[in-house]
């Protein structure tokens, strides 16, 4: 290397441009890096699907019922009247699992009792039918009607293979869903208010 060489001044203006340059492809390498490592986080609504939802059954109203979403499935919320909870002991030697106690779709502890539910006037249950993942409809009116019995107390029927479910979700005998509707974890956080998707801790 000459002496010219090494004595040469440096030019300022060109270290500001380098310097400058450097830093502005730093900024949009970063600007690029960040929505790519973003999108290996779960979306919010994805993160919503595995959530608890909180539901306040104190708007339901007798004989009602409220569908919510929890982790992609429909749950059913339904506030039972009078009429449907004496209607639940008249059917039972028609149903083919009335205490609940085959594992396939297994129903917490709290809820295997005839009305298959924490507090006896709500339901909650999975709207699907353990068959074939239809979902059934609603046939609350007691009575004769298409495609249910004569002495039908009312429930749920599933159009799809013809099972039918008890206001309990408790499947009757001889269909094709060869279990009673799924009951999901959940609890009261209040009188009026229940968490699905979750257990009480002890």
């Amino acid at each position: 290397m000459s002496e010219a060489t090494v004595a040469a001044p440096v030019d300022s203006s060109r270290r500001t441009w380098l310097i400058t340059s450097c830093a502005m492809g730093g900024v949009g390498a970063a600007a690029v890096a960040v929505p790519f490592v973003s999108s290996f986080q779960p979306s919010e609504r994805a993160k919503a699907a595995g959530a608890a939802v909180e539901v306040d059954v104190s708007t339901i109203a007798p004989g009602e019922k409220k569908v919510v979403e929890w982790r992609g499935k429909p749950v059913w919320i339904m506030r039972r009247t009078p009429d449907q909870l004496a209607a639940l002991e008249k059917q039972e030697d028609q149903l083919a699992d009335p205490e609940s106690v085959r594992t396939a779709y297994p129903t917490p502890e709290y809820a295997r009792n005839r009305h298959r539910s924490i507090k006896p006037e709500i339901l909650v249950a999975v709207g699907i039918c353990t068959h074939l993942g239809c979902s059934p409809s609603d046939k609350f009116a007691p009575g004769p009607q298409p495609s249910l019995p004569d002495d039908w107390q009312g429930g749920f029927l599933c159009a799809c293979h013809g099972s039918t479910f008890d206001v309990a979700g408790r499947v009757f005998k001889n269909k094709p869903a060869p279990d009673n509707l799924e009951v999901p974890p959940h609890y009261y956080t209040s009188d009026t208010t229940v968490l699905i998707g979750e257990e009480k801790q002890a």
